[in-house]
């Protein structure tokens, strides 16, 4: 008996993230490097053919993990950001980005912890570039959550300071998760709630800085 077409691509599609959903877990707790596609075959049970007939090669099944991840990341922290109440200082607003993304990085461990290992590591270049791309759609998603935080004080001094403290916020969190999952006494909250201190603290001088520089 023939099998519908329709039935083998529902099974090649369940066969496809069945390998993501295996490569993402195993990456990210033993690294791109120590993962063999030969362990991949055994955690899903599917031949080698199969992960090469989804993907031409390791690091093609990598840049599917990171694209799925990193899609999943950044549509969630989208509509975590989505519902921002009205007024407020630029203190509160940012205090509420920053326990917003919290939740979201909580909530995408497995992408983040690999993310952060491949940064840490030195991968091919290809590798490189997927890691790269991902930390720069973060910058971008980083300066416009500053740039909202910090709008009560002015659309050009919020632009500033967002240019001014993008890559501070990117790798604050970098280091947050890190702290979080190396010592049981952290809690996601409580960095961001510390992280708001220092950026509300750094984006007011620059705000200061800026209007000083406007009047003089």
């Amino acid at each position: 008996m023939e099998i519908p077409k329709y039935a083998l691509n529902k099974r090649g599609r369940r066969s496809r993230e069945e390998i993501l959903d295996a490569a993402s877990r195993m990456m990210s707790t033993r690294g791109y490097a120590a993962t063999s596609l030969a362990d991949l075959g055994r955690e899903t049970g599917l031949p080698k053919s199969a992960i090469y007939h989804h993907f031409d090669s390791k690091a093609g099944l990598l840049a599917a993990v990171m694209e799925r991840g990193a899609r999943g990341f950044f549509d969630d922290l989208a509509r975590g950001h989505a519902e921002l109440p009205p007024g407020g200082t630029s203190r509160e607003r940012l205090g509420w980005y920053l326990r917003r993304t919290g939740r979201v990085f909580t909530s995408r461990e497995e992408f983040l912890r690999l993310f952060i290992l491949l940064r840490l590591s030195e991968e091919a270049p290809e590798v490189a570039r997927i890691v790269t791309e991902v930390r720069i759609e973060g910058l971008v998603h980083m300066h416009d959550m500053i740039k909202s935080a910090f709008a009560p004080d002015g659309a050009d001094a919020a632009e500033a300071v967002a240019d001014a403290l993008s890559g501070f916020g990117v790798s604050s969190f970098d280091g947050a998760f890190i702290a979080v999952h190396t010592d049981p006494g952290r809690t996601t909250d409580a960095e961001m709630d510390l992280l708001t201190e220092a950026m509300a603290a750094l984006g007011e001088a620059r705000v200061a800085a800026f209007r000083a520089r406007q009047s003089s």
